[in-house]
């Protein structure tokens, strides 16, 4: 008989991975990791019983979260990832040729050295690029104690809890405030609303006293169970949130992406969000349309 994994990360509801062949099973230094091959998914990375990333769908968080910053700035130059062991999000920043550095903050070496094993496929070689540097230091102490500015800042980060607890405080996100450059955008991984709603609160009210332009787009990714995925969008520009796909489309053919989930079309509608959120946000009244 098969092994299952079984995801802890709700109380209430959970969801269950066949596992074939376990490639690795161990503690590292700061959480429980486990990367297994399934049927249906491929290869699956989990950090201390809550499912990371897998082969089979990655390429819908990574590109969302990568791309619809980048391309909404415009002339990103400078990225920090905090977080982002697997290298996806790496590899989805440098896809665009007018990003000069990338500046990776991983806190657990193991996960970089580990993805990097048995899940090259994610990071593609991008570690290898010479616009990335890799740091292996707490990120919550990188942005505060850094003097380097960014133009775009993703939070890659597991969920509010274990080592990604900080990552979701007023005070990190104040620091990452002052990290980035006038116009600049800060994205987030947000989690899964219909099963985590005060997380998405919770963000939305601490970046609302730190940005003039505070919202979240969505996208839907199979291994993470629950429905849409949000991502946190704070910036003092609210323009950048509001191009058209008609706006998008040259800069995105003008980069020479190759994607499988992300669109110019899929990037305006991505802002749209759906009533149930709203009411979580307090914003029952709008019509769900970002414009």
């Amino acid at each position: 008989m098969s092994d299952w994994y079984t995801e802890t990360l709700h109380s209430d509801v959970a969801q269950r991975l066949r596992m074939g062949r376990i490639l690795f099973r161990d503690k590292t230094e700061h959480q429980d990791l486990v990367i297994f091959e399934s049927p249906t998914l491929g290869r699956v990375m989990a950090l201390d019983g809550v499912i990371q990333t897998a082969e089979g769908d990655e390429f819908v968080y990574h590109e969302m979260l990568t791309h619809v910053p980048v391309l909404a700035h415009g002339r990103v130059r400078r990225v920090l990832i905090v977080g982002g062991g697997d290298g996806g999000m790496l590899r989805r920043v440098l896809e665009h040729p007018g990003v000069e550095r990338v500046t990776m903050v991983e806190i657990d070496r193991t996960v970089v050295d580990l993805a990097i094993r048995y899940l090259p496929s994610i990071s593609a070689g991008a570690f290898d690029d010479p616009r990335a540097e890799l740091v292996i230091a707490d990120g919550c102490r990188f942005v505060k104690e850094t003097d380097q500015t960014f133009d775009v800042i993703i939070i890659d980060s597991t969920d509010p809890q274990g080592p990604g607890a900080v990552l979701f405080t007023e005070e990190f996100y104040r620091d990452c405030k002052t990290r980035l450059t006038p116009g600049g955008i800060l994205c987030t991984q947000n989690g899964v609303p219909f099963l985590q709603p005060q997380e998405l609160r919770d963000s939305h009210g601490r970046l609302k006293r730190l940005f003039a332009d505070v919202s979240f787009f969505v996208a839907p990714v199979p291994t993470y169970y629950g429905g849409f995925m949000a991502f946190g969008w704070a910036t003092d520009d609210e323009a950048l949130r509001r191009w058209t796909e008609a706006e998008i489309r040259p800069r995105f053919e003008g980069a020479g992406l190759k994607t499988r989930y992300y669109t110019p079309a899929i990037h305006a509608a991505s802002f749209a969000l759906p009533a149930f959120m709203l009411e979580i946000l307090g914003r029952s009244g709008e019509s769900g349309e970002h414009r």
